[in-house]
C-alpha cells in the first residue's frame, strides 16, 4: 500500500492518531486472551478473503 502524504495540521492529527494505535497496539499484546481474539479474527477474515480472491 502506497503511503498517503499528509500536512499541516492534518500530519499533526496523523501523529497523535498513529500514537494512539501504537499505544492500543502494545496494550493488546499484553493481554493474551485479548491477542487470541484478535488473531481467531483476523484468521477468519482471511478466509473470507481468500473465497472472494479465487
Amino acid at each position: 500500500m502506497k503511503p498517503v502524504n499528509v500536512s499541516g495540521p492534518d500530519k499533526q492529527w496523523q501523529a497523535e492518531q498513529d500514537l494512539r494505535t501504537l499505544a492500543e497496539a502494545i496494550e493488546i499484546n499484553k493481554d493474551s486472551k485479548r491477542l487470541a481474539a484478535a488473531k481467531a479474527l483476523a484468521k477468519e477474515k482471511m478466509a473470507d478473503m481468500a473465497k472472494i480472491a479465487k
